[in-house]
């Protein structure tokens, strides 16, 4: 079983992965840290340095490798991967189940607004500016995001309830 969260940054990917995996007993991994484990740069140096151009080329390679890996797993994707390099392709595969985790924008909004500093993509924007920003990136990435095996909604949802419905999905 390899488990695949995936939806636009704030969504909570890694925080329903790391819950979920802990409840499944079976490893988690974040995409975004092994890119920086691989490449031994932060995440919003190598968009500074290198461009995204070469991230989203590492990205997909790092998450080739980890979709050759026979162990069960859950990763959580950066809110982009699904839409470069054909990696919503990698994801249909027979062995992978991907997941969905959809918010609305407010939802989103009221998550990202503190953590600008942290996210590369959200430095120069103010709240208004901020949701004009993700629904326009909801618009493009919706049909990537819809490849997903299941969908599930994650607003005002905790952590728990939202491990729960994934877990009664791979049942």
């Amino acid at each position: 079983m390899k488990v695949v969260l995936l939806g636009y940054m704030g969504c909570g990917k890694s925080v329903i992965g790391a819950f979920l995996a802990e409840k499944l007993q079976i490893p988690f991994y974040d995409l975004d840290n092994e890119i920086e484990k691989v490449t031994q740069i932060s995440i919003s140096e190598l968009f500074q340095t290198k461009g995204e151009i070469y991230f989203r080329k590492k990205e997909n390679e790092v998450l080739k490798t980890f979709l050759d890996k026979k162990e069960n797993f859950i990763l959580s994707l950066g809110g982009g991967t699904p839409c470069y390099f054909n990696n919503h392709e990698l994801l249909q595969q027979d062995d992978v189940f991907s997941i969905y985790l959809k918010a609305s924008t407010d939802t989103l909004v009221n998550r990202l607004i503190n953590e600008k500093d942290k996210r590369p993509l959200l430095h120069n924007q103010d709240e208004v500016t901020l949701k004009d920003f993700i629904n326009k990136h909801l618009f493009d990435r919706n049909f990537y995001y819809h490849q997903a095996t299941k969908i599930v909604t994650v607003d005002n949802k905790l952590v728990e309830q939202i491990a729960n419905e994934i877990e009664a999905l791979l049942a």
